[in-house]
């Protein structure tokens, strides 16, 4: 069988913030790619703004170096398991995977996670035992946790046979010992390793075209892009092809342009061989998953096989007393139109109709997922209301099932009863509890997914910060009966429209926290402080001091109030009531009920539980 030594396809998979994408950087430098004197920024590949703020890979990349007269096309995929679509569809574009794994964290969730879509591609594993400087640095215990991890995956007996390279992405350095003071000056071990253990793909230019779409781009001036892998044949520009539809229709189109990767830049190509990975434009309606075959020859490869979504949530247009302030897009029309769009790129979301036409639920794989998405709108100047995420249940052999999750978290020792008694609250099953020896417990659950919506605020609060939590979907199993999770105590809700003052906040400061800081302006139902006790209550928190002619002797410049807190997007999803919702506008995330009016949600309150 002919192969291409010419080129190789590979991923770079590992959990969140395990350094996949500053390894990345360093064989991007290390391959002479760039010029001298250009100015690269830290995490290139990370080029969306949310992805620099967050420190975080959100969409899949593709990049390519060049290393020895072979050209090395890799894919930096993300460690979020909400990001998970993109994760499945790279590992069918490629054919080994580099396993990059903290030296002193070990294996996580994601590591867990991206590995079993590995093996199950059948592809072949380098293991990179990454930031081996680091203090506390266990390489050797780390490879024998990756041994057992791949046997308790059902790794098969060339893929247990993994070469492993120890680095330090951060400074460029690796080697085959584990020893940090033996590292190499360069990376040039990684890249010989790839060379010698990713096998070449197969060279079968000269059979029919096939190339499959895995990952979407768009570009206003060519419209649609599709990115994949060309698995035989050969595709040129100019030529007329065939798209083989997922509803089993045919649609016919001329490649109008193509591209190929080199660095971080796209260069533009004429022809595309069997084991090249291409950019394609030139046909409007194409899908993650469609192949692009000759017209003469019609065969399509199997359809990309993507998780379902676990979490949904409604998104409604803004109907609060602010609306139409802040934002830029504030119609139903608009907000449609938008996630529409997103559905183009976004092939793990699923947006569904309601009866009213100013709503609709959208679903992902995670409140994480979620609230990129609603961010990414809030920064374009939409504005919009949304609802608790809740947990998508499916019926399994005439069960109503629900989603769990793997859970670990690592803790200082004094905390972990706390922890215990927290996950035991949310019906967390503890599956295994081990000690470093250094203070620090890891403790690893089988949580439902609904248990661990706002669990992150209450972790860091129980371990004063020092918790690190992490979770990645497991599997689908028996709903549980009974409340699972949920906010323990009520809210102190506005009573009028006004601009909350230092009076009124100090008149309500005992009864609870103040979310809110003088000079703000409220409106009736607005969620303005958390209740000290479990029922909600309803403040005048724009109250105003009578002025006397009286001088006192404590005058108002002298008064003194806690410093509100304040809440991100996400806390504030994970912290709102099934009655409540998130109102996000370009400058303002605000919590208020979904019925404003007292008297009415009052009464809404008592026959619900009448029922």
């Amino acid at each position: 069988m002919k192969v291409r030594e010419d080129i190789r396809n590979i991923a770079i998979i590992a959990h969140v913030d395990h350094g996949k994408t500053t390894l990345v950087d360093q064989l991007l430098k290390q391959s002479g790619i760039f010029r001298a004197n250009e100015y690269v920024q830290e995490r290139a590949m990370d080029s969306n703004d949310l992805e620099r703020e967050r420190g975080i890979t959100i969409l899949a990349k593709n990049t390519a170096v060049q290393y020895k007269d072979v050209k090395i096309n890799i894919l930096d995929t993300p460690g979020h398991a909400d990001f998970s679509g993109e994760v499945e569809r790279i590992m069918k574009l490629v054919d080994g995977v580099l396993l990059v794994v903290d030296a002193y964290e070990g294996c996580m969730p994601q590591t867990r996670f991206v590995l079993k879509k590995a093996l199950e591609q059948h592809l072949t594993p380098i293991v990179v035992v990454n930031k081996i400087d680091r203090d506390f640095a266990r390489p050797e215990e780390v490879v024998d946790e990756v041994l057992d991890l791949f046997i308790e995956l059902d790794a098969d007996d060339d893929q247990l046979d993994f070469p492993v390279v120890y680095c330090s992405a951060i400074n460029g350095t690796a080697s085959v010992d584990p020893d940090p003071a033996k590292q190499d000056e360069n990376m040039q071990v990684l890249f010989d390793t790839i060379l010698e253990k990713i096998p070449a793909p197969v060279d079968n230019r000269e059979e029919p075209l096939q190339m499959q779409v895995a990952l979407l781009d768009y570009n206003e001036y060519v419209g649609r892009i599709g990115i994949g892998r060309v698995f035989r044949g050969t595709m040129r520009v100019g030529e007329q092809v065939a798209v083989m539809k997922l509803d089993g229709s045919v649609k016919q189109f001329r490649v109008t342009k193509m591209f190929g990767f080199l660095g971080l830049k796209r260069v533009e190509i004429n022809e595309a061989n069997a084991g090249d990975l291409v950019a394609v434009s030139g046909m409007e309606d194409i899908n993650v998953g469609e192949t692009i075959c000759p017209i003469d020859f019609q065969e399509a490869l199997p359809p990309l096989r993507i998780d379902e979504p676990t979490l949904k949530m409604t998104f409604l247009v803004n109907n609060s007393p602010f609306a139409g302030r802040e934002g830029k897009w504030v119609t139903a029309r608009k907000i449609e139109e938008r996630l529409k769009t997103e559905l183009h790129t976004d092939v793990s979301l699923r947006v569904d109709s309601t009866d009213s036409a100013d709503s609709w639920v959208v679903s992902g794989r995670g409140e994480l997922h979620l609230s990129i998405l609603i961010e990414t709108m809030r920064r374009e100047g939409y504005e919009l209301q949304v609802s608790k995420p809740e947990v998508i249940l499916k019926e399994i052999d005439g069960k109503i099932c629900e989603p769990f999750e793997r859970v670990v978290i690592d803790t200082p020792e004094e905390y972990v009863g706390a922890v215990l008694e927290s996950l035991g609250r949310r019906k967390g099953d503890m599956i295994d509890m081990s000690n470093n020896g250094k203070g620090q417990v890891r403790l690893i659950f089988l949580v439902p997914s609904r248990g661990l919506i706002g669990y992150n605020t209450e972790l860091l609060t129980l371990t004063k910060g020092y918790g690190i939590y992490n979770h990645s979907f497991e599997k689908y199993l028996p709903k549980l009966s009974g409340q699972v999770g949920g906010r323990i105590r009520g809210v102190l809700v506005s009573m009028e429209t006004g601009v909350a003052s230092t009076y009124g906040i100090m008149q309500v400061e005992d009864r609870g926290v103040i979310f809110v800081e003088p000079g703000t302006e409220v409106y009736g139902g607005m969620i303005v402080g958390e209740h000290n006790r479990e029922n909600d209550i309803t403040v005048n928190i724009c109250k105003t001091k009578h002025q006397t002619n009286v001088r006192s002797a404590t005058k108002d410049q002298t008064a003194v109030i806690k410093k509100p807190r304040s809440f991100s997007l996400e806390e504030a999803l994970q912290y709102i009531d099934e009655d409540e919702y998130v109102e996000v506008t370009p400058e303002s995330i605000r919590m208020r009920k979904k019925i404003l009016d007292k008297s009415l949600r009052e009464k809404t309150a008592r026959k619900k539980k009448a029922e």
